[in-house]
């Protein structure tokens, strides 16, 4: 049995889970632009303009664009600081809502599958221990919060210890991209261990009933106990998503090539339905990838093939087996009882 098999093959016989994780991972997403543009134009309803700054910006000239939008934003950090907190604030209250619930009806949905498979196609009764507790899942999505945000720390901490490798009267450009690079890489790649552990663990809030911990403890025995299934089925799907990376980068610059000869709306049109079929993509490949690890969870593990031992040889014996000697060999054929001849 392969998990990586058999998430592809739920997700191929259940295609309503790709639509369920792309609805509530979308509808986010669209929130998320909406706030944003509306909360850029109504900052910019706040900076007062006088006719000096309009007269330079209609000017288009750079130099005296730059020195009118240095006046315009000048006393405005502030605002921009707590519209920016605010913003965050409720961005994270709504991903922390909205994943629970999201999550623990395509996990419930997942379970079902796999259930009623080995139920011979009987949907199993729902219990009260099998509805999934929206409270831990709440706290893992807290949890996946407070790791985007120290994440975000860490980048900016990057570039300040960039910062400090280089000064004016001895700059190091070279050193200071060196640092930045190598801390961001580091934080990037801890954020995304941590995320995809926290993503794992909700499988064991919904299937197994647990609370928070029990399902992280849990999760690092199931890495400990299967960690073949679950590095394999980690891999494919990590290499299937860095595939459909790469080749979303490469038809993206398709339309960018045309931006000289074709109008910009054409342009903007092409790159947004580009990135569209590319987000939906990884939502197939993480739902896959989710699929396998209930598979792994669910279904029970394939015994170990046990090899047969040579028989007269001991199992783990490394020497060949004697030497026989022929039948017709050790025959007497003097002996009385093997004559077929009567004797008088």
């Amino acid at each position: 049995m392969s998990p990586t098999l058999e998430g592809f093959r739920a997700i191929f016989r259940r295609p309503s889970l790709v639509f369920a994780e792309i609805a509530w991972r979308w509808s986010f997403g669209v929130t998320f632009w909406a706030l944003a543009i509306v909360s850029f134009f109504e900052y910019l309803d706040t900076l007062p303009i006088s006719q000096s700054d309009l007269l330079l910006l209609r000017s288009r000239q750079p130099a005296l664009v730059f020195r009118a939008l240095q006046h315009t934003l000048s006393g405005s950090a502030l605002r921009v600081v707590e519209g920016f907190l605010v913003f965050s604030l409720a961005l994270a209250v709504g991903w922390v809502v909205l994943s629970a619930i999201g999550r623990a009806a395509t996990l419930r949905a997942l379970l079902g599958y796999f259930r009623a498979n080995q139920t011979d196609g009987e949907e199993p009764d729902e219990t009260h221990e099998d509805q999934p507790r929206l409270r831990s899942l709440l706290t893992l999505s807290i949890f996946r919060v407070a790791a985007t945000l120290a994440a975000a720390l860490g980048c900016i901490a990057a570039f300040i210890l960039a910062n400090l490798t280089t000064s004016e009267h001895h700059p190091e450009p070279a050193l200071a991209a060196i640092v930045t690079f190598t801390v961001v890489m580091l934080v990037c790649v801890l954020w995304s261990g941590m995320n995809w552990y926290l993503s794992l663990a909700a499988v064991f809030v919904v299937a197994k009933a647990q609370d928070t911990f029990s399902a992280l403890a849990a999760a690092i025995d199931l890495c400990r106990e299967r960690t073949g299934s679950v590095f394999a089925a980690g891999t494919w799907f990590g290499l299937a998503h860095l595939s459909a990376f790469v080749i979303a980068s490469t038809v993206v610059a398709v339309p960018l090539g045309l931006a000289s000869v074709a109008p910009g709306r054409v342009v903007l049109l092409g790159v947004l339905l580009v990135t569209l079929a590319y987000f939906a993509v990884a939502d197939f490949l993480y739902m896959a990838r989710l699929a396998a690890y209930v598979a792994i969870l669910e279904l029970p593990e394939a015994p170990p093939r046990v090899a047969m031992p040579t028989l007269g040889v001991p199992p783990d014996s490394t020497q060949s087996p004697p030497a026989t000697t022929p039948l017709i060999e050790t025959i007497d054929r003097d002996e009385l009882i093997l004559s077929d001849v009567p004797q008088n």
